[in-house]
């Protein structure tokens, strides 16, 4: 009976504590006149960042504050550790969040008291530069560069024209088309890109890798995840998928002329329907190297645990 009553007075205090710390939100919105390929700057501490586009000449930042507290008085005693800045600048606007440092001990809840998260609407035509420390970030489509950060949400892209780098260290990141030089790195998730048409580095310590339709130079490796790509028309350079815990599955055109090196410590390479001058190893075995329609670009697929697969369309 005292242990019953000990975990009903834990729940009323837990309940208690959540409802005295009920989240009070605020807004604070700020427009700026732009010219087209500038860059935009956001950093925040535990929140997400979105951007969208327009076809007006403007930066549109609107900061969603989020603060934990039990009054509007309270809230405002926690804001005045925040440091809100949104600002215009030569070539761009910039916009951050940085809340006071936590001081050494111990302390009840989470850190900080307050997530900023941002919601920005740029021209078309634009620059993003964007990092948080947990939260999500988002990307629409964008005639512009992306440089993107975050330390533990995920990573979502449209359709972006001009160099991608990108990564989290805990989350998904997902693209939907790049077209220009791309890469793009997770510690733990998966990584899906729908079409890359630039040389593209992808690489995770612990998902699955997939892409859809390759049209240039392509790098992909997990630590321990399958590796799937769709190759669209001829390889343009050397490419390299590897994985050191699942299977690699590449799909080629059948006209398609490249060299093959294919390995796997733990499964079989299946290249049937492939027309191989074969080299070294061969079809069903854990090695098959060799020319396929002639020869060209190396194709290189390396597995620890699984099969190596090449199909052809």
């Amino acid at each position: 009976m005292k242990y019953h009553t000990l975990l009903l007075t834990a729940g009323l205090l837990a309940l208690t504590s959540l409802s005295a710390h009920a989240k009070i939100e605020r807004v604070v919105e700020k427009t700026f006149t732009v010219q087209p390929d500038g860059v935009l700057k956001v950093e925040t501490q535990g929140g997400d960042i979105s951007v969208v586009t327009s076809a007006d000449s403007t930066v549109k930042v609107v900061a969603h504050e989020r603060i934990r507290a039990s009054s509007d008085a309270e809230a405002d005693e926690i804001l005045k550790k925040l440091t809100l800045t949104i600002e215009q600048q030569p070539g761009g606007v910039s916009a951050a969040a940085k809340y006071e440092k936590q001081l050494p001990g111990f302390h009840w809840g989470s850190w900080p008291p307050v997530q900023v998260d941002f919601t920005v609407t740029v021209p078309a035509h634009y620059n993003v530069q964007l990092h948080t420390s947990g939260g999500d970030v988002t990307v629409g489509d964008l005639v512009g560069k992306v440089d993107a950060r975050t330390s533990g949400g995920d990573v979502t892209l449209g359709r972006i024209s001009g160099a991608i780098d990108a990564g989290t260290s805990g989350g998904n990141v997902r693209l939907e088309e790049g077209l220009g030089e791309v890469k793009l790195g997770t510690s733990g998730g998966d990584i899906s890109v729908g079409r890359a048409v630039g040389a593209t580095d992808l690489g995770t310590s612990g998902g699955n890798i997939e892409i859809k339709s390759v049209e240039n130079t392509l790098c992909a490796a997990t630590s321990g995840g399958d590796v799937r790509a769709g190759f669209a028309g001829p390889l343009k350079g050397d490419c390299k998928l590897s994985t050191s815990g699942g299977r690699v599955k590449v799909v080629v055109d059948k006209g398609v002329a490249f060299d093959l090196d294919a390995s796997t410590s733990g499964g079989d390479v299946d290249a049937s329907g492939l027309t191989i001058t074969i080299e070294k190893g061969g079809a069903g075995r854990s090695r098959l190297s060799g020319k396929v329609n002639g020869g060209g670009p190396l194709l290189k697929l390396r597995s620890s645990g699984g099969d190596v697969v090449v199909q052809t369309r």
